[in-house]
């Protein structure tokens, strides 16, 4: 099966580089699914999992807050604000992310502002749901 190359980069580390199948990304248009041959695009992320496929058929999910997603001919790379590998994640810690966000809302007048924040909230409720610790 064809495959395409993968790169999945946060500001404190390489989480992933390597041959892939497919990669679902949470782009704030929509989920996409990226496979070998996907015409040139680049979008924004929002909260939420990118999932690889190796060539295995074998997956590993990262939950992403925020960056930019590549696609090119050589094949996918996203810049994350901030990613943590499944793994990694316990309830506690998304449960401070809210807290945090909820704080941070709390302290906003503008209402685009809260908005933006209202969303992030969102998708972080949605991905704890999605793990069901």
């Amino acid at each position: 099966m064809a495959t395409l190359h993968f790169e999945l980069v946060a500001p404190e580390r390489v989480l992933f580089s390597g041959e892939v199948e497919a990669v679902l990304l949470p782009a704030t248009e929509g989920e996409m699914t990226v496979l070998p041959g996907h015409v040139p695009f680049m979008t924004t992320l929002k909260t939420g999992f990118v999932v690889v496929t190796s060539h295995k058929n074998e997956g590993s999910r990262v939950l992403v807050r925020g960056g930019f997603a590549e696609i090119g001919a050589d094949g996918v790379t996203v810049l994350a604000e901030r990613a943590t590998p499944l793994e990694e994640l316990t309830p506690d810690s998304l449960d401070q992310e809210i807290l945090e966000a909820q704080t941070q809302r709390d302290g906003l007048v503008d209402a685009v502002a809260r908005q933006t924040v209202d969303r992030r909230i969102a998708h972080l409720e949605e991905a704890k749901e999605t793990l069901k610790f």
